[in-house]
């Protein structure tokens, strides 16, 4: 008898495949228990591991083993005339088909069960006259909602603080319901304070449902109204008004959102009850503050001197962390000044920043606890993904860094994380990303960042013609600095540099801001005298910086001096995220040579990531 008629008779086959079905479906539960239960990534592995080498243990079981009427003996001791191996293998027929059922079922209800609030792209052509020739439109999801600040209708200091925390809760409750399609705060308050008819809002945050609501506090006392009105036709869905005393204030907003959920056909159980309440802060004193810091934080933003404000910012976010320390977004709101000190510090700049050496001394291990903070309490799996990759990116532990992308780039949401973006497109994940983006887009139609982001990876990912529609187009909805600044590159990358040259004078009146631009031009058209001039004046107006002169000297091929920049930078302990930062920024393939920055080398073999990152447009002064 041939060997693999002897596997055949003693059902070894049928043992290592029923193994391998089991071991597939208890693999799949895991996958989803631990991912739900927030377990790290490694008890999956490890149950894998236990799983894979256990089958040929399996196997060698079945060869010396059978089952008999007497129950279970050596195959040498079975008198074979009285083997039952053939009833035997018809039980594990059985045992594999009813366990491929069980398999099935489990693929359909992961596939196709899950409600998906996907958008389908529709294009139209613009009005005459626009400045793009075409515009994405969206076939609207049924269960899209908006929910607008809610309106202040007492004076008192915080009044108003008090009634966007409320409107927040509401909004990040809803958020956690799959079924919704929950339009991001940035987008949904930038329609703060401006009478504007409710469709037209609908119309320009692409949703069918819009919340809106008002609050009134007179001492202990408070009055909240809220409505979930249809937009298509101003009909009010469910209005409530709710009198209670300032202790209820989270009973209420728990109740405003319920009703709404129903009002909208989502179905309630425990478990989503139990995920939106667990959302937010939970601390009317808490979502006050927040909303404070919040207001400083987006201010410090638009300034020169973002430090100083970033500084005041994190004091609210401070009180708010001692009176709620399990609120994971606050932690990474708050590491925002210590990443700035640490980018500041990598490019030179920290001492004209007012940026002091005991600032720089803190600011790594702040930023790594604040970092480690929101990912302990981060409450879903995907805002646990996201928030794991930033760390492992800023502490340098870049081990499986390419896992870690593909998870958080795959993970359901709104959220693009802190680096995602660079990331993504610094390591080959710009089609990832843009994928992602696009959803980004369609749930925060009103941030410039969302378009940037979006616009940036179609460029990165080298499809110019869909960067430039989605730079123009995004220009109108949500114009912004860095936005401008990718439709400049979007520009040139088509081969419109006379565009490109007045978008240049149109959007940019910092001098600076300017000059980097215009010498990216300069360096395209290779016109060396002009990058030359340009360069030297970047130099002499912002000395100390080597961020952007890195970067600039790269585009114009100077690369003596690039590898001594990256050289200096290398020896920073945030020198390969700030790297890493350059790399996209210059978007000009390998900027400096890798033996100018051993360390960075040293990180990309440690996580197997790919280099150089793609160029995005010709540099001809550039002969590397």
């Amino acid at each position: 008898m041939s060997l693999f008629a002897e596997l055949k008779r003693r059902n070894v086959v049928r043992v290592g495949l029923a193994y391998a079905v089991i071991g597939w479906v208890i693999a799949q539960i895991a996958e989803f228990a631990f991912e739900n239960f927030g377990a790290p990534d490694w008890v999956l592995k490890t149950i894998v591991v236990i799983l894979l080498l256990g089958l040929p243990l399996v196997l060698l079981f079945a060869w010396a083993f059978e089952m008999t009427p007497d129950g279970l003996k050596r195959e040498k001791d079975v008198d074979r005339s009285q083997s039952i191996t053939s009833q035997t293998g018809h039980k594990l027929d059985r045992t594999i088909i009813a366990v491929l059922l069980v398999a099935l079922a489990w693929f359909a209800w992961d596939k196709f069960a899950a409600v998906t609030n996907t958008r389908t792209e529709t294009v139209v052509e613009a009005p005459a006259g626009s400045e793009t020739q075409e515009i994405v439109k969206t076939e609207l999801s049924e269960k899209s909602v908006a929910v607008l600040p809610f309106v202040a209708m007492s004076s008192g200091p915080d009044d108003e603080y008090f009634a966007d925390g409320l409107t927040e809760e509401i909004l990040n409750s809803l958020a956690q319901l799959p079924e919704l399609l929950v339009t991001a705060r940035t987008s949904a308050f930038s329609f703060k304070g401006q009478d504007i008819p409710i469709q037209e809002i609908a119309t320009a945050l692409g949703v069918k449902h819009v919340v809106e609501g008002s609050v009134r506090r007179s001492g202990d006392r408070l009055r909240v109204t809220a409505q979930l009105i249809r937009a298509k036709d101003g009909f009010h869905l469910w209005s409530e008004n709710f009198d209670s005393s300032s202790s209820d204030t989270i009973a209420v907003q728990e109740s405003i959102a319920e009703q709404i959920a129903s009002a909208m056909d989502v179905v309630l159980d425990k478990r989503k009850r139990e995920a939106m309440k667990q959302a937010g802060l939970r601390d009317v004193e808490a979502f006050t503050i927040y909303q404070k810091g919040l207001e400083v934080y987006d201010q410090a933003h638009g300034e020169i001197e973002t430090i100083a404000g970033l500084r005041r910012a994190n004091a609210y976010f401070e009180e708010v962390i001692e009176r709620v320390p399990t609120f994971s977004q606050v932690y990474m709101d708050h590491s925002d000044l210590f990443i700035h000190v640490l980018s500041q510090a990598a490019s030179g700049l920290y001492n004209a920043a007012g940026i002091s050496d005991e600032d720089v001394a803190g600011a790594y291990p702040h930023a790594i606890a604040d970092y480690e903070a929101a990912v302990r309490y981060a409450k879903t799996p995907a805002t646990r993904s996201l928030t794991e990759l930033d760390l492992a990116f800023i502490n340098g532990n870049w081990i499986g860094l390419g896992g870690r992308i593909e998870r958080a780039l795959a993970a359901p949401g709104c959220d693009d994380g802190n680096w995602t973006p660079i990331i993504a497109n610094a390591f080959g994940y710009s089609k990832n990303h843009f994928d992602r983006s696009k959803k980004i887009l369609a749930c925060d139609p009103r941030r410039s960042l969302s378009w940037f982001n979006s616009a940036r990876s179609a460029l990165r990912m080298g499809d110019k013609v869909e960067a430039l529609r989605i730079a123009r187009e995004g220009s109108l909805i949500a114009p912004g600095a860095w936005l401008s600044s990718t439709l400049i590159r979007a520009l040139i990358a088509n081969g419109l540099d006379e565009e490109a040259r007045r978008a240049i004078a149109d959007h940019f009146q910092d001098d600076l801001l300017a000059l980097q631009f215009k010498a990216l031009l300069a360096a395209h058209e290779g016109d060396q005298a002009s990058f030359e001039s340009f360069l030297n004046e970047y130099k002499a107006a912002d000395p100390g910086d080597i961020f952007w002169p890195l970067i600039i000297s790269a585009w114009g091929g100077q690369r003596e001096a690039v590898n001594r920049m990256a050289a200096k930078i290398d020896q920073h302990h945030f020198g390969s995220a700030t790297l890493t930062q350059i790399a996209v920024w210059c978007a000009c393939g390998a900027p400096w040579g890798m033996d100018a920055t051993p360390n960075f080398a040293a990180k990309l073999k440690e996580g197997s990531l790919p280099w150089p990152p793609q160029t995005t447009m010709e540099f001809p002064l550039k002969d590397w």
